[in-house]
């Protein structure tokens, strides 16, 4: 006689945390319909897989479900104090002109962000607002512009309460950029879910920059997520700067889809959070689309940041380019996974990536795992990664010079993330990263 024995996994606390919330949470969350099954779906998709861990391949780096050892409380509206306090948030790019959009809390706040006069081709919705109308437009395209089974993602989409809904009309040029500014203005931890969803229609342009921010000393978190839509024709640059608290954990995930002879250039620039997970699944869905995908990573401490991307050539004569740098101190530890995959048939794909981490202290530790797999004869694919101390012969060079051993070592350094934050194409925002990286290095003694 066969016998089966049916294996129910052990959740921990944080697992059934986020379950209990969840159940007190669904009947008030904005959405009905097809949004609600959706968010049904997602997590009985978390529910079933729990929290992603080691034996995950994707996360073996990144074990959230041992570094999560509980599950705030769904943050709540904002109050007049947490406002207040996140008032200056987004100050690291006060010297450039752009169209702010606060959220608090993971809450859109309209009276601290700018609404006026705008561009013509733009508009701009709070997601809350627009799932609680029902917009078909929202519902079509949500969960749709990348497909991943990705349990964050599925958190995200169960749980998703605000963000920003943008539509940028056809041929659209918007000369200033658009910086949507997430700051955290509780003094007591809870968790915020933020979705956005970006829709850039054929041929326009779009400057597009994140400020995800909070206080230090807060262990508050933040699961949030961008679907991005970029028409054919259509440029949009993407910045997205992780100034987080000291005690946050903070994981966001980009989804974009790239339409024929579009560009996407993506920057993500990582100095706070105590864990921090960067992911991003691009595909391209049309032919000759361009991306440009680099990271600055400036880590100290215990702090501990991933940056994995999954770059999907589905169609042929892609171009991409993917280039991640880490600095790291303390018993920090950088990990990047990034994985360039060519479907059959994208033939004349051109897909290149490399990772490289600057290790300024014997505990601090850097995991690469760069990968190909190509299904395609017709391509040029390559990778690399390296992991290494600083130059002594350079060291040397610089003092022979007469210049100070610390002032060396800052230079070399900031040469070495240099080279990523030049890749930025709005001169404000580079300029902006450059000085917030002379910062760090001079905060580091």
């Amino acid at each position: 006689m066969a016998v089966s024995a049916q294996i129910t996994p052990i959740k921990t606390a944080a697992e059934a945390a986020i379950a209990t919330a969840f159940a007190a949470a669904q009947a008030r969350l904005p959405g009905d319909g097809r949004i609600a099954e959706q968010r049904a779906a997602a997590f009985k998709q978390f529910d079933d897989q729990g929290l992603p861990h080691r034996r995950v391949e994707e996360w073996k780096y990144t074990d959230l479900r041992a570094l999560m050892r509980e599950a705030k409380p769904i943050a709540l509206s904002p109050d007049a104090q947490a406002k207040q306090r996140a008032r200056s948030a987004g100050e690291l790019l006060a010297g450039i002109d752009a169209r702010r959009l606060l959220f608090v809390d993971g809450t859109f706040v309209p009276e601290l962000s700018d609404l006026s006069a705008l561009e013509p081709g733009l508009t701009v919705q709070s997601m809350a607002d627009a799932l609680a109308e029902g917009d078909a437009m929202v519902a079509n395209r949500l969960g749709t512009v990348v497909k991943t089974d990705d349990v964050a993602v599925a958190l995200n989409t169960a749980f998703m309460g605000d963000g920003a809904v943008v539509r940028v009309a056809a041929d659209a040029r918007l000369d200033r950029p658009l910086h949507l500014v997430f700051a955290f203005g509780s003094m007591s931890a809870a968790a915020a879910f933020i979705r956005s969803l970006v829709v850039v229609e054929a041929g326009a342009r779009l400057t597009l920059i994140e400020s995800h921010e909070g206080p230090d000393g807060v262990d508050y978190q933040i699961n949030t997520a961008l679907e991005l839509v970029i028409g054919d024709r259509a440029h949009v640059a993407h910045a997205k700067i992780g100034t987080e608290g000291s005690q946050a954990i903070h994981v966001s995930t980009l989804m974009a889809a790239l339409g024929a002879h579009a560009r996407l250039h993506d920057f993500v620039y990582t100095t706070g959070g105590a864990l921090v997970r960067n992911q991003l699944f691009v595909r391209f869905a049309g032919e000759g689309a361009n991306l440009a995908i680099n990271a600055a990573n400036l880590l100290k401490g215990r702090q501990h940041v991933d940056n994995t991307l999954v770059v999907d050539h589905a169609v042929p004569g892609g171009f991409s380019r993917e280039l991640n740098k880490s600095v790291l101190d303390g018993e920090s530890r950088g990990v990047f996974q990034g994985k360039i995959i060519v479907r059959p048939g994208a033939q004349k794909t051109d897909g290149k990536m490399m990772t490289q981490a600057l290790l300024l202290s014997e505990n601090a530790e850097a995991d690469n795992k760069p990968e190909l797999e190509i299904f395609a004869d017709d391509v040029q694919c390559g990778h690399g990664a390296t992991a290494g101390a600083l130059d002594k012969n350079l060291l040397f060079y610089l003092k022979a010079r007469g210049i100070p051993q610390q002032e060396a070592e800052a230079l070399l350094i900031q040469a070495f993330v240099g080279e990523a934050i030049d890749t930025l194409e709005h001169e404000g925002v580079k300029e902006a990263l450059m000085a917030a990286a002379a910062d760090w290095l001079a905060a580091r003694g």
